[in-house]
């Protein structure tokens, strides 16, 4: 184990699974109950740049500006939105290989998402991959979003790792790889995940293509 790597902290959403994807079906369900609008046009309310990415406020604005409001809408497009986002969700492939190699290599791993906890406990159930982590980090549990750098030092200090023997990996050049980054952590940079940020250059130990190239990376010969 060439590059000293005790503990391996994933991102969640995009960089195991395609949830922009899932967002985008739960959208289309969305418009199909309404029959009007454009489910492309409705994510992108969840996409603004001061929009909270999960908020359902978003429905709202979106019903409104395009005037489809009603209260019933509402409640409807909401529930449609909570429960077809989790239903759509499709891991990237690999991905549970990857953590089963991880796992027999003994290396600690982490989830770290901006998720709350309940949200983060829907999605690891739908894809059943919480037995493979030791511990997972929400921001509920630490106060904070990345890019704050108290998400990572919580998650490192949770597992008793320095930031130089942990690999970050996530699919935000902004929100995980420059803070990892910034603390000292080696980092993976999910390119594959990235639809939003994509075309930038991005300073990473690695740029994965898919997840599997992580097994390659920590144990380089």
């Amino acid at each position: 184990m060439t590059r000293n790597i005790q503990a391996v902290l994933f991102d969640m959403d995009n960089t195991l699974f395609d949830f922009l994807e899932a967002k985008l079906i739960a959208c289309q369900r969305i418009v199909e109950h309404l029959g009007a609008g454009d489910a492309e046009s409705l994510l992108q309310y969840f996409l603004r740049k001061n929009a909270g990415y999960e908020d359902l406020e978003n429905i709202q604005d979106y019903l409104q500006e395009n005037e489809l409001y009603s209260d019933e809408n509402y409640a409807i497009s909401c529930a449609l939105y909570e429960k077809v986002k989790v239903e759509a969700l499709v891991l990237y492939p690999g991905v549970i290989e990857t953590l089963q190699k991880l796992k027999e290599k003994r290396l600690d791993i982490a989830l770290v998402t901006d998720a709350q906890s309940y949200n983060a406990i829907k999605r690891i159930e739908r894809t059943h991959i919480g037995d493979y982590f030791d511990t997972i980090v929400t921001t509920d549990m630490t106060g904070a979003k990345k890019p704050d750098l108290k998400v990572f030092l919580y998650a490192l200090d949770i597992l008793n790792i320095p930031p130089s023997k942990a690999l970050f990996v996530g699919d935000s050049p902004r929100r995980d790889i420059e803070p990892a980054r910034k603390i000292g952590m080696q980092t993976a940079y999910a390119a594959y995940g990235d639809k939003r940020e994509k075309g930038q250059k991005v300073e990473a130990d690695i740029t994965l293509s898919k997840i599997s190239e992580i097994i390659d990376f920590i144990f380089e010969k």
